[in-house]
């Protein structure tokens, strides 16, 4: 039962994320080419997110974000209207990166007060995802390791994370986060308006 839970929860998330990437685009009045051009992602496949045909993977919801200059945050959810003092675990989104099975919780959405959201991330033992730099403008953010080890390309810096270190890091470079030795790896990211 779970397992047709989470189905149905992944199906609702991929249609919230077309319905975002579709109205992002449209309010940049950018076709899917000009989309395409910006991002490096296919017109077909832009194409078929918009129409929840494919589960776009992190790598790829990366560069549409950067394509559209916004943070990732805002393809897979709504900023929050007022901060909530209680989100309860229950409340929290979860993607699932369907390629290499990178899972992205929402701790805590955008706020547009403060440029503040939480989130945290576990990529599996071997595992790696690349990011281009942002387009858009710029954010910080606060990667915590709380299991397993990392390693991250800032640009052309390397940082090798283990459990319980804390990176500092810009999205004005190409990101590359890589998990190192045979266990998953758990961080905390914080990202904040520059």
């Amino acid at each position: 039962m779970r397992d047709i839970s989470m189905a149905v929860d992944a199906m609702t998330l991929d249609a919230q994320i077309a319905a975002r990437l579709r109205g992002l685009r449209q309010t940049q009045a950018l076709s899917l080419v000009e989309l395409a051009e910006r991002s490096g992602v296919s017109k077909a496949m832009i194409s078929k997110i918009e129409r929840v045909e494919s589960s776009p993977t992190a790598t790829v919801l990366g560069r549409l974000a950067a394509g559209l200059g916004v943070p990732l945050a805002q393809l897979l959810a709504e900023d929050a209207p007022t901060p909530q003092r209680l989100r309860p675990q229950a409340a929290q989104e979860v993607w699932s990166d369907p390629g290499v099975g990178y899972l992205r919780r929402q701790v805590a959405p955008h706020d547009a007060q403060t440029g503040i959201e939480l989130v945290e991330i576990v990529l599996p033992a071997g595992a790696q995802v690349r990011y281009p730099p942002w387009s858009g403008k710029p954010y910080r953010q606060r990667l915590w390791l709380v299991a397993g080890a990392l390693q991250v390309d800032y640009g052309d810096e390397r940082f090798d994370l283990a459990t319980g270190d804390c990176l500092d890091f810009g999205v004005d470079r190409p990101l590359l986060f890589q998990v190192q030795g045979g266990a998953d790896c758990r961080y905390l990211l914080v990202s904040s308006a520059a």
